[in-house]
């Protein structure tokens, strides 16, 4: 399924997410505990398992905000912000109700995860061994760019069905269904597989050009964090401090690929 692992120019070392071996004194508790070499089937689907985590866990604790983001599209005049709808929603349903959607949320973004971070990977190896080593030096932006639209093009097939899911659960205005299968049943029900897919074209639309953004920006931030702002190559720091980079560039990152 995957190409042999190949050496990427000198410019993608500094960017290349290697997992080192952790002496038995230096155990971290993010660190494999046997080398992961990069481009490597390995490498791939630990990217994805990384993505399950990172996008499931993440959108269920924002359930609330996503809840609540649905239904004022939906109707502007139910609440009068934010702060009004978690009143009221709390106040006739509970925690409960803030999380209504929620199986759906986490289902639905630990599958987009797994395909957003796996195939981004895959796709940036698989284009950058396909250009050669000095085109993809030269074009790194365009690289991370078609990377990410190819990974996101899938990954939100695999994560429209449990949209679809959520969106009947947090804006029908009676209960949409009573459970997360019960829910599944009653769409295939009504409309069968299409019923899933219906909205897969916005997604798109929305999804592709956020994730271009997000992973072109964050791989620029980056390199522009380790070219001027420290001093020093990104190998002669811990991995705490390389996670503490990490988590910078993510947060600038989301700020542009929000808006």
């Amino acid at each position: 399924m995957f190409p042999s692992s190949q050496t990427l120019s000198g410019a993608f070392k500094g960017n290349q997410k290697a997992f080192i071996a952790a002496s038995p004194t230096e155990k971290k508790a993010f660190v494999a505990h046997s080398t992961i070499e990069v481009n490597s089937p390995r490498y791939f689907y630990t990217c994805a398992a990384g993505g399950v985590f990172a996008c499931g866990l993440t959108h269920y604790a924002l359930t609330p905000l996503d809840m609540l983001k649905c239904r004022m599209q939906v109707n502007k005049g139910l609440y009068s912000g934010i702060f009004d709808g978690f009143k009221k929603v709390s106040a006739a349903q509970g925690i409960k109700g803030l999380y209504l959607g929620g199986a759906p949320t986490i289902v639905g973004y630990s599958l987009q995860g797994m395909g957003k971070y796996g195939f981004y990977e895959y796709f940036k190896h698989l284009y950058a061994s396909s250009v050669g080593e000095e085109n993809a030096a030269k074009y790194k932006t365009a690289l991370y760019l078609s990377a990410s639209a190819s990974a996101e093009f899938i990954a939100d097939i695999m994560l429209c069905p449990m949209e679809a899911l959520k969106v009947k659960m947090q804006t029908s205005t009676t209960p949409f269904a009573t459970t997360f299968l019960g829910g599944i049943r009653k769409i295939h029900a009504a409309e069968g597989i299409n019923g899933f897919y219906k909205g897969l074209a916005p997604l798109w639309l929305r999804q592709i050009p956020y994730t271009m953004v997000k992973f072109a920006t964050f791989e620029k931030t980056v390199e522009a964090i380790y070219k001027n702002i420290l001093s020093k190559p990104k190998d002669q720091y811990t991995k705490n401090e390389q996670l503490g980079v990490t988590f910078a560039a993510g947060y600038f990152a989301g700020i542009f690929c929000a808006i």
